[in-house]
């Protein structure tokens, strides 16, 4: 039987990657601050607790590990200051990777953020475009692989993912919420592109990274790109809903991040909106070319944006935080 060691497996992507394991006969090992959210979520699954153990996040309190795989996927996504981005995405993580046998073959998942938006006069960031991160968070998930590279005798790739879209995910749940009414608002006049990725074609990815030697980082994406109006757009029609979106000017939304910014109840309450996070609203690209990775490793993401928001949708719909869509007829219908 083989082992995966992995943090983040209560998160978005490691939730994900865990099933996928488990469901090829793996034995998990997995870091977590809060065991019961662990077992409540295996439970959800129907998973068998005997294949997954839950250790302490202190390494120093971890026996000897040994696995066949590491998958480094937690970190903070939302913070309050610069210090605290730091503190776990770069020196918890390197804690971590230190603890693990230097042998161990391990995929760090880092992320767009740490390049940058698309330069402009470019139609793609890639691997050799130079790294301009905008936010705390940026800055950490780069200071991490910067860190990681410096490490002697370590194999490690470094995985950059995108938007990452499926099911599980927390994050688009205002997205949903604001697709089911009647106005739907989107910051800027101009659409902005995207590049994306569904999590199944992310679990995928990591998968075939594990299969490479070759450091990174790589960006990993699909070949299609979508506006955040696509993004929107579908979310609707997955939700069965009609509506209109109202374009809102850059300019209130920045006035916006300062007020979320000053209330400590609204930074709680919107973490994506601080004026720290927001930077990465303001420009029009995040599209990256992903094909250095899919000659690396023998990958072609194929899920489309529609099938990853429909997944998205229907777990929100399973776990009751949204009710299932209307059909023309009124009555409430289960997602299809």
């Amino acid at each position: 039987m083989k082992t995966l060691f992995l943090t983040g497996a209560t998160g978005f992507v490691g939730r994900n990657l865990l099933i996928r394991a488990v469901q090829n006969s793996w034995r998990v090992l997995a870091p977590v601050r809060d065991p019961a959210k662990l077992d409540a979520q295996l439970d959800a699954e129907k998973i068998d607790r005997s294949l997954v153990e839950a250790l302490s996040t202190d390494p120093t309190k971890w026996p000897s590990v040994r696995a066949d795989l590491a998958v480094l996927s937690a970190g903070i996504l939302f913070a309050r200051n610069r210090d605290e981005y730091f503190r776990t995405n770069v020196d918890w993580t390197l804690a971590v990777l230190s603890a693990l046998p230097t042998d161990t073959r391990t995929v760090l998942l880092s992320s767009q953020s740490a390049g940058g938006p698309t330069p402009s006069g470019l139609a793609a960031r890639n691997e050799a475009t130079p790294d301009a991160p905008l936010t705390w968070y940026g800055e950490s998930k780069l200071a991490l692989e910067q860190a990681v590279r410096r490490l002697p005798d370590r194999r490690v790739t470094i995985l950059r993912p995108p938007m990452i879209l499926g099911a599980r995910d927390t994050a688009t749940l205002p997205l949903f919420q604001m697709a089911r009414g009647w106005i739907r608002t989107k910051p800027g006049l101009r659409p902005k592109e995207f590049s994306f990725i569904s999590v199944d074609d992310m679990v995928t990815a990591i998968l075939a990274a594990a299969e490479t030697d070759e450091p990174g980082p790589f960006y990993v994406a699909s070949r299609r790109t979508i506006t955040d109006l696509d993004l929107i757009e579908t979310a609707a029609r997955v939700a069965g809903a009609n509506g209109h979106t109202l374009h809102i000017p850059q300019l209130l939304v920045r006035v916006l991040s300062a007020v979320v910014d000053a209330v400590p109840a609204l930074r709680r309450a919107t973490p994506s909106l601080t004026r720290d996070r927001a930077r990465e609203i303001w420009p029009g690209r995040w599209v990256v070319d992903g094909r250095s990775f899919e000659q690396a490793c023998g990958f072609v993401a194929s899920d489309s944006l529609e099938n990853a928001l429909r997944g998205a949708f229907r777990h929100y719909v399973a776990g009751g935080q949204l009710p299932a869509r209307q059909s023309a007829s009124g009555v409430i219908a289960s997602p299809t």
